[in-house]
């Protein structure tokens, strides 16, 4: 009898426990921050929640709270502090500006982003060996001399306007990393700073004169403006690239990109490690694994440029 009451007391005490480790486990809570509904960061953010399914994290273990800030960084900030108040396991952040207010003001907890395309440039990490503090994630960061090797492939450029907006981290590194290259590639790279959407219109006409190509960097005014910029370099019959493939499908000509879903499963690899008790710091950042060279072929038909049969051989997409 007493064999069998032990038995019982083990038994209660096991399941017990049992119940309070799936109670604790279903009171996981992430947080995520999107800083606009760009198809980048969407599909980044799918990227990381099936990587997290797939370690045993999604849903209904974990519970996602999703914001997303409209491009807005007044807005970012708001939602910062909303989620400093809902004392969260993790926070994956989307984008150079939601992770930049994040990791700003949040200091314990872990964050991880992606998207980011130099996060020792932003501020967010010390070094991509480890970032020193609470924060570990993915580059969109794609070298430079690919795009550029890839741009030779598609014509001769010997000027090449950079839009970009002074302040926007990403948006200089960007500059800064075509500037490092320029004289390897004998091409002389114009910076054309747009603080302003006014400025579009006042600057664009005598750039789109003079250069042979255009390099639309990932600011938050250009990214709004995108569609109009490329249409009136399309006009001009003036070639558009980038490195982000949002930016195609909205019109820009070529794109060497890193792939945003991938970019959200390395992501999400990385959280599981830190949901399973692996700090932040010790985990190095990393750059994109996958990209893609797009073509828009709307746009070259819309400006009737030729595509050298070379250069269609690299094409791994095309939006039709």
């Amino acid at each position: 009898m007493r064999t069998m009451k032990k038995f019982l007391v083990s038994a209660v005490v096991f399941l017990t426990l049992a119940l309070f480790s799936i109670e604790a486990q279903a009171q996981r809570k992430i947080g995520v921050l999107m800083f606009s509904e760009e198809a980048r960061y969407v599909g980044a953010e799918k990227g990381v929640r099936d990587k997290l399914r797939e370690g045993g994290l999604g849903e209904p273990k974990t519970t996602f709270i999703v914001e997303q800030a409209g491009g807005n960084k007044a807005r970012a900030a708001e939602l910062v502090q909303k989620f400093a108040s809902k004392k969260l396991d993790l926070i994956i952040t989307l984008g150079t500006s939601s992770t930049t207010a994040v990791s700003r003001e949040i200091k314990d907890v872990p964050i991880v982003f992606s998207v980011v395309y130099d996060p020792v440039e932003a501020g967010v990490a010390k070094d991509w060996k480890s970032s020193g503090n609470n924060t570990t994630g993915v580059s969109s960061k794609i070298p430079m001399a690919r795009l550029m090797e890839s741009l030779k492939n598609f014509t001769q450029v010997k000027r090449l306007a950079v839009l970009y907006t002074p302040g926007e981290k990403n948006s200089e590194s960007v500059l800064k990393d075509l500037q490092r290259i320029e004289v390897n590639y004998k091409i002389r790279v114009i910076p054309v700073p747009l603080a302003e959407i006014k400025e579009i219109n006042q600057l664009l006409p005598e750039v789109l004169r003079t250069a042979d190509a255009i390099y639309v960097t990932g600011s938050n005014l250009v990214d709004s403006q995108v569609s109009v910029i490329a249409d009136m370099a399309t006009k001009a019959k003036v070639i558009t690239i980038t490195h982000l493939d949002d930016l195609v499908e909205k019109g820009v000509l070529l794109g060497v990109c890193a792939d945003a879903y991938s970019m959200g499963q390395l992501a999400g690899e990385k959280a599981v490690k830190i949901l399973k008790g692996v700090k932040p710091s010790s985990i190095p950042i990393e750059s994109a694994k996958k990209s893609d060279v797009i073509l828009n072929m709307k746009t070259a038909k819309k400006g009737q440029f030729q595509i050298p049969p070379d250069f269609m051989k690299t094409v791994t997409r095309i939006i039709e």
